[in-house]
């Protein structure tokens, strides 16, 4: 079922953004985007022509109303393990805390995740001097599954180095799985009662086919790629992500915050532009998809800009086709 009775509407169009995570703080809407710049960095498949060098937090009382945004909250040249390249954050609050979740490259071009902290949504955040212990890949994603867990969800290939790894080491010469073998997975961790680290090593998060099967890496249509999402509706568990080169977001479904989920389908399908990574959140007893897609730019895949659109669920809790075009 396709929704063709909503329009998306873009947030900004002052600035590029992308890769938007949306949250209710306070009986507001937060959105915490990446910051696209044109830096002059060739266009390569490592994303070093994503060169990001700061956040900015957006804001709205009301889905239709005006969005604030709040300026520069956290710049790269203030993070004392600072290399380059500060890529799609995240954001979580915890007894009056907020924490912004964020990759970046180190001195030595590894991806790690960096965490800063405000006593307010829209900051400005303090970072913490070093990045979290144990971290690798990009794309955190912070669900809040009641008031003591918190559950991170990470992992990106590609640029993102998640092939580089396996069982949370890294290894001599990473590369992706053969098609006919399992299909890299995201990971999900327990975070630290101090919101500052993770609280065990973190799990593969397996997204099983209709025959209850692991998604294989050449299933370039349905397997993870990156751009992870959290979100629970009518007690299950939903977990959505980027399919990276075929460019949709699908999803799967759930019991437990570690899965495994069970693949339903396609929510988004390609944008203009490269890349493709969403949030899902509820705000006022209705259900968005905050997205991005180069329209604005021309089709540059580096200048992207974040929209949204209302989004439908079905009474058997599927979730209705967005066309990515709109």
């Amino acid at each position: 079922m396709e929704l063709v009775q909503n329009k998306p509407k873009y947030i900004a169009d002052h600035i590029y953004s992308a890769d938007p995570s949306a949250h209710v703080f306070n009986g507001k809407l937060y959105i915490y985007p990446s910051h696209d710049i044109e830096s002059g960095v060739p266009e390569n498949d490592n994303g070093d022509h994503f060169n990001m060098q700061d956040y900015h937090v957006f804001s709205m009382d009301e889905i239709d109303g005006e969005v604030t945004d709040h300026g520069c909250v956290l710049k790269l040249e203030d993070i004392p393990w600072a290399g380059r390249q500060m890529w799609a954050p995240d954001a979580a609050e915890k007894n009056g805390k907020y924490y912004l979740y964020f990759p970046m490259k180190d001195k030595n071009d590894i991806f790690r995740m960096g965490v800063a902290i405000s006593d307010k949504p829209e900051g400005p955040f303090i970072p913490e001097a070093t990045p979290m212990d144990g971290s690798y890949s990009i794309d955190p994603a912070v669900l809040q599954d009641n008031d003591e867990d918190y559950y991170m969800y990470f992992g990106g290939i590609w640029g993102g180095q998640l092939q580089r790894y396996r069982d949370n080491k890294a290894i001599e010469v990473g590369q992706e799985p053969a098609d006919h073998e399992d299909a890299l997975c995201p990971k999900v961790v327990k975070l630290t009662a101090d919101m500052k680290g993770f609280a065990e090593e973190p799990k593969d998060l397996v997204i099983l086919d209709e025959n209850g099967e692991p998604l294989k890496a050449g299933d370039h249509d349905r397997r993870y790629f990156e751009g992870p999402w959290m979100h629970k509706y009518n007690g299950k568990y939903y977990f959505s992500y980027s399919t990276g080169n075929t460019h949709q977001i699908c999803y799967a479904v759930g019991d437990s915050p570690y899965g495994p989920f069970q693949y339903k389908g396609v929510i988004l399908t390609p944008v203009v532009g490269w890349t493709t990574h969403h949030s899902i959140v509820e705000f006022k007893d209705k259900w968005y998809l905050f997205y991005h897609d180069s329209k604005p730019s021309g089709g540059k895949t580096w200048l992207r800009s974040v929209k949204f659109i209302e989004i439908d669920y079905s009474s058997d809790g599927t979730i209705s086709t967005i066309d990515g075009q709109m």
